[in-house]
Formats: C-alpha cells, sequence, structure tokens
C-alpha cells in the first residue's frame, strides 16, 4: 500500500507519499481500507517530532479515518447474516486511531470502530472520531457539563470548537466562544454560540464576565494551556472546571492556588491519542451511544472546510498552519 510517511521531521514538505507494507491485523483488531482521513493538530505536532506515536501504534500520521472493514483479525467474530450488532466485512465504518490515517489501510483495534452514521458520506465520517471523542470525554465524561451552564470553547472555528459548540447546545447549554477573525465568529454563531468573542481585539476574561453578569464559565475547554492558564482560572465560575487538551501556547505556567480555591474549581490535562484500548473503547461506546443519535438526526454535523487528496499532505498542513479553516480538513484516497 501507499502511506505518507515522515523519514525527518521537519515543515509540511517532510512528509513523504511512499509505497509501504500491508499493515495485519492482530488479536482483536480489523482491517480497514481508507477512504478519508482528517487532520488534526497533534499530525502537525508528529511531524515536527515532538509527538511521536505510542509503542506499537502505526508510524504513520492519522487520529482517525473512514472506510470500509476489509478483514477481520484474530479474536473478531464475523456478524452472521442478518443478525444485529458486531462487524462484518463490508461494513462502512469510521475509527478512532492511535496513527496511520494517512495510508490506505490501517488496523484498528475493534473497540474504537464506529458505523458511518446515518446520511453521512466518507469525507464527513472522517472528520469525526478524534473531535468528538475529544470533546465527549473531556467535556461531558470528565467536566460534566449539565443543562443551563455555560461552556467556554478556545478556538471555536477549530474542528474540536465546532463540534463542542454543537454538542453543548444539544445539552442545553450557553456556549461562549473565542477565534481569532469576525468570520470565525460568525460561523460560530450559525452553529449556535452565544457569546462571541475575538481573542485579537478583545479581553476573552472581561468579555466573558460581561456576557454572564460577572458568573464567567463552568466549563473551559482550552487548547492553550500554559498562555492561558491564569486568566482562564479568572474566567471560571464558582465551581468550575478547566479541561486542558492541548499546549498551543507552551507547557509551563504558574498556577495560584489560592484563586483556583477560591473558585473552589478543578483543573484537568488530559491527552486521547495514548490511552490504554479500553479506555478508548470505552469513550467510543459513549459517543456512539450519546452522540451518534445527534448526527443522525441531523441536529449535530461535522464541519469540513475542504478535501484534498492524500498525496497533498503537506498543503494540508500548511492550512492548519496558516490557521484560516473553519471545522477541518480531509483528505481522500480516491
Amino acid at each position: 500500500m501507499y502511506a505518507i510517511t515522515i523519514p525527518e521531521p521537519g515543515g509540511p514538505d517532510a512528509l513523504v507519499w511512499a509505497e509501504v507494507p500491508d499493515p495485519v491485523p492482530g488479536e482483536g483488531e480489523v482491517l480497514v481500507e481508507v477512504a478519508a482521513s482528517a487532520v488534526n493538530r497533534a499530525d502537525l505536532a508528529q511531524r515536527q517530532g515532538f509527538y511521536p506515536p505510542p509503542p506499537g501504534s502505526s508510524p504513520y500520521p492519522g487520529l482517525e479515518c473512514a472506510g470500509r472493514i476489509a478483514a477481520l483479525g484474530p479474536g473478531v467474530a464475523e456478524r452472521a447474516p442478518g443478525a444485529g450488532g458486531g462487524w462484518a466485512v463490508g461494513d462502512e465504518v469510521c475509527a478512532l486511531l492511535a496513527g496511520g490515517g494517512y495510508a490506505e489501510k490501517v488496523a484498528v483495534p475493534v473497540g474504537q470502530l464506529l458505523p458511518v452514521p446515518e446520511g453521512l458520506d466518507w469525507v464527513r465520517a472522517a472528520a469525526l472520531p478524534e473531535v468528538v471523542c475529544t470533546v465527549w470525554s473531556n467535556v461531558f465524561m470528565i467536566a460534566h457539563l449539565r443543562p443551563g451552564e455555560t461552556l467556554l470553547v478556545h478556538g471555536g472555528g477549530s474542528g474540536i470548537g465546532t463540534m463542542a459548540v454543537q454538542l453543548a447546545k444539544a445539552a442545553g447549554a450557553r456556549v461562549a466562544v473565542t477565534a481569532g477573525s469576525p468570520e470565525k465568529l460568525a460561523r460560530c454563531a450559525e452553529l449556535g454560540a452565544d457569546i462571541l468573542i475575538d481573542y485579537r481585539q478583545q479581553d476573552f476574561v472581561d468579555e466573558l464576565l460581561a456576557a454572564t453578569d460577572g458568573q464567567g464559565a463552568d466549563v473551559i475547554l482550552d487548547i492553550m494551556g500554559a498562555k492561558y492558564l491564569e486568566r482562564n482560572v479568572r474566567a471560571l465560575a464558582v465551581n468550575g472546571r478547566l479541561a486542558i487538551i492541548g499546549f498551543q501556547g507552551g507547557i509551563k505556567g504558574e498556577l495560584n492556588l489560592g484563586a483556583l480555591g477560591a473558585k473552589r474549581g478543578a483543573v484537568t490535562v488530559t491527552s486521547l491519542r495514548g490511552r490504554p484500548a479500553g479506555e478508548k473503547a470505552a469513550i467510543v461506546s459513549a459517543v456512539r451511544e450519546h452522540v451518534w443519535p445527534l448526527l443522525s438526526d441531523g441536529r449535530v454535523r461535522p464541519v469540513v472546510d475542504r478535501t484534498l487528496p492524500l498525496r497533498e499532505a503537506a498543503q494540508a498542513h500548511r492550512v492548519l498552519d496558516e490557521s484560516t479553516h473553519v471545522g477541518k480538513v480531509v483528505l481522500t484516497t480516491t
């Protein structure tokens, strides 16, 4: 098969289209013929040499994909014709990956498979697993966002942000977003965001507190890390929960425990890629139960900015570097 490889870390041109051995599904895995894969910030970090894949996973970038099951590995029972549940060769699926999505085939633990939601094509299905699992696990499973609460999403125009806005609104929450342009904020408003903050022109803490009568956000989903840590604590409501999922603003910051304690607040820092298979399977199962019905009836939808051929992964990385996109950039194999 062919895949995007990274012979040496570097800029977008470090991504090389090359012929590589076909993956072989191991115990409890299935082989998926990839039709599409989406681009994530983690892929850029891997390309630069900062985010190596977990031991034993594919060396190629790509944390999600959609396609068709080509083979079942040992220990995966094939679904009987006409039976419900399980998987069979030919099923159309999307999958959460630890790596390997930028390839024509990938081996996937069976617990990380999801059916393609009703009414969606492979391009839109490929844009779902990583962002939906990230948002659901952090905002709902860890931070326990509740109806009537306020969620602040940093980077509202990103793949994570556009999904977080929709899921929070579907759950009955009020949503504030930060973004770097009026165009991105307008797209967030179309998805249901209530409070729009241009972080280039406005202080997000002042704007959020003014819009919430001084209360702040009950939950903050943060992609910046150290750069926003002090301001995020100030922006928290009493009993607020700060969920940090990215480090675009650095990894080392000063945390005022007195300020956090005065809010009776909590800070969590998580990543999805390196979690054990059992934890990922539990997240995927929760997503299938709670989010897939929202996708099937159209209340939530993936936002795709553009598609590019897999061979042009370098150009897709340039798009993310420029940060002018809204939603996901998807790579297709055909």
